[in-house]
């Protein structure tokens, strides 16, 4: 076992496509972690969802040996929605690898990772990487490490993570400016979970830091916020497959196969220590991850709606983030609402149900969380449509606002600018990074920012802009309530809270594109959007049509009168019982309508 001044704990911490995952695989390799023969390519990102988007979701820790020093390295997502995800693992190291793209420079999610890692009292490497690639100006990124960040020259590497150059000098600079972990070698066991899964044959695995004590693999231990007590099943170190080992001391990094079946027992940000011994103060947990963007999961067929409660059980265990309670929709039956930390995470979310639970699912249009003031003085959150009060009731509605910083080179502020204004964006603040490239502070409410602003801002910048945004506050709007019937049935699962005045025009696209989803039945169809009681907008998807008249050839035509008058009376007949079936699509035709309006 390595001496608590032998170890390094650090993260690896960039902006989207930087290349964390690419240096990640060359650290495993100069260490000699993983032998030649086995290294592939995105190594850490075991799961085939991040291997598809080519994003790293989930933080992998992995233990490497270099010059008589053991180094955990923990390798964080570079997504905005995955925030969450480097804050916890940047709780359990003492330094952070800052990496920045050589052609690209400094971008939106390199200054958010960079204050998280400064605000937690980390050691920040700063690394330009990339640097095989032609035409790129180093000397520009170089000015902007020292200007944004205030960084000194000296302090600056160069790496490539595709071909190895400057890894080895990155791996001694890890060893020289990464402090050692400070711990209490012979005080009782205090380990923070950083992360878990759920393993079928272990139960829920734990990924620990030790902070003070040590741990054996025979030792009981305890959960101190659950006070759940269980016989270690394994002990062991991700190197990056996992090997079980007989201690963990202070300081290292590893996993504890807890052998405990409720995943409610082990919850990420809690306390290890041992039954035997017990620590007598918890260590300083996590905030717990507040959701912005709120929908509904439903199983297409309603049977396998005890599936679906099994699979977020288990998905929850490994996504701290993800919360949800049981819900029933008129039109969809038992279901579950679910909160997520943006767009692309209830994306990654839905996805891992369909493939790693073999689940069919049907998610409503994602809603923001309202605050609505009742006449009683009450604040009540809303974050379901089909949820908020009768309007005589309601005093205000406030909606989340966020501040969001936008990074765009020059030539390109003109259409952002333009974008922002049709998303009620207001200008707070524009500076320059370096002589080409602009920052741009916006207050932004957060229904405009999770529909599709981050497409367009790609689209209007040629893909060269770049996001981040945080909570501000709350503030009032007039907000209504639109409602979708089908054939005078409302339909809950696709009603949406929008401003007054865009109601009409999102009420008039949301029909016309519901009639072209909703497949013709043996009866006329009418869709209609209402505000309340009164309807501001219809359409009719046009009853199937057999042609009964194909069998008469000429003849009287009484008998072809009789035949249509025999058609109409089976078609009055049928659309008094009939009940329509609303594909998928038309869900998602609520999440596409911001493009349109």
């Amino acid at each position: 076992m390595a001496e608590l001044a032998q170890i390094r704990n650090f993260s690896v911490i960039a902006h989207v496509d930087h290349g964390k995952t690419t240096l990640s695989d060359r650290l495993l390799e100069t260490t000699g972690t993983v032998p030649l023969r086995e290294m592939r390519d995105q190594l850490l990102d075991s799961m085939e969802l991040e291997r598809e988007h080519g994003i790293t979701i989930k933080a992998r820790a992995v233990r490497m040996a270099w010059r008589e020093h053991e180094l955990n390295l923990i390798d964080t997502p570079g997504h905005v929605d995955f925030t969450y995800e480097v804050s916890r693992s940047l709780a359990a190291c003492e330094g952070a690898v800052l990496l920045v793209d050589a052609s690209q420079g400094i971008e939106a999610q390199t200054l958010a990772n960079a204050y998280l890692a400064v605000e937690q009292g980390l050691e920040v490497i700063p690394v330009i990487n990339k640097i095989d690639l032609p035409n790129i100006d180093i000397d520009v990124v170089r000015e902007e490490l020292r200007t944004t960040l205030g960084f000194r020259d000296d302090e600056i590497l160069l790496v490539s993570g595709k071909t190895g150059a400057g890894v080895n000098e990155l791996l001694d600079a890890i060893v020289e400016r990464v402090p050692p972990p400070v711990g209490d070698v012979a005080a009782p066991l205090r380990a923070l979970i950083f992360d878990s899964h759920y393993d079928a044959y272990k139960g829920v695995v734990a990924h620990v830091r030790v902070v003070d004590g040590s741990l054996a693999s025979h030792d009981r231990i305890r959960l101190m916020a659950t006070e759940r007590e269980s016989e270690l099943l394994e002990l062991g170190v991700f190197v990056p497959d996992p090997r079980p080992i007989a201690r963990l001391e202070t300081g290292e990094t590893g996993y504890v196969a807890t052998g405990l079946k409720a995943v409610a027992d082990c919850r990420v940000g809690d306390t290890l220590t041992l039954a035997a011994r017990p620590a007598r103060a918890p260590l300083p947990g996590y905030r717990p991850a507040k959701p912005m963007v709120f929908a509904g999961f439903y199983p297409s067929n309603a049977q396998d709606y005890p599936l679906l409660k099994d699979a977020m059980e288990k998905l929850r265990l490994n996504d701290a983030s993800l919360i949800y309670e049981p819900e029933t929709s008129q039109a969809l039956g038992f279901g579950f609402r679910a909160g997520f930390l943006g767009l692309l995470h209830l994306e990654i979310v839905q996805e891992r149900l369909e493939r790693e639970y073999d689940l069919d699912l049907i998610a409503t249009s994602p809603s923001v969380e309202y605050r609505v003031i009742t006449q009683k003085g009450a604040e009540v959150p809303i974050d379901n449509p089909a949820l908020l009060p009768d309007p005589g009731t309601i005093v205000e509605i406030r909606e989340p606002w966020m501040k969001v910083t936008v990074i765009v080179p020059t030539t390109h502020v003109g259409p952002v600018m333009e974008l922002a204004q049709t998303k009620r964006a207001s200008l707070v603040d524009m500076s320059y990074v370096d002589p080409t490239r602009a920052m741009l502070k916006y207050d932004m409410a957060l229904s405009e920012v999770i529909v599709d602003f981050y497409d367009q801002l790609k689209s209007s910048s040629r893909g060269y802009a770049s996001l981040d945004y945080e909570f501000a506050e709350y503030r009032p709007a007039d907000l209504v309530r639109l409602d979708i019937l089908v054939s005078g049935t409302l339909v809950d699962a696709l009603s949406i809270i929008t401003h007054r005045e865009r109601a009409q025009q999102s009420g008039r696209v949301l029909v016309n594109k519901l009639r072209g989803l909703i497949p013709k039945q043996m009866f006329d169809v009418r869709i209609q959007a209402a505000i309340g009681g009164k309807v501001i907008a219809s359409e009719t998807v046009k009853a199937k049509r057999k042609d009964v008249l194909a069998k008469c050839y000429g003849g009287d035509i009484t008998r072809k009168r009789k035949l249509l008058e025999k058609q109409k009376e089976g078609k009055k007949r049928m659309k008094m019982v009939g009940s329509v079936e609303i594909p998928q699509e038309a869900f998602l035709a609520v999440l596409r309508i911001g493009d349109d309006t």
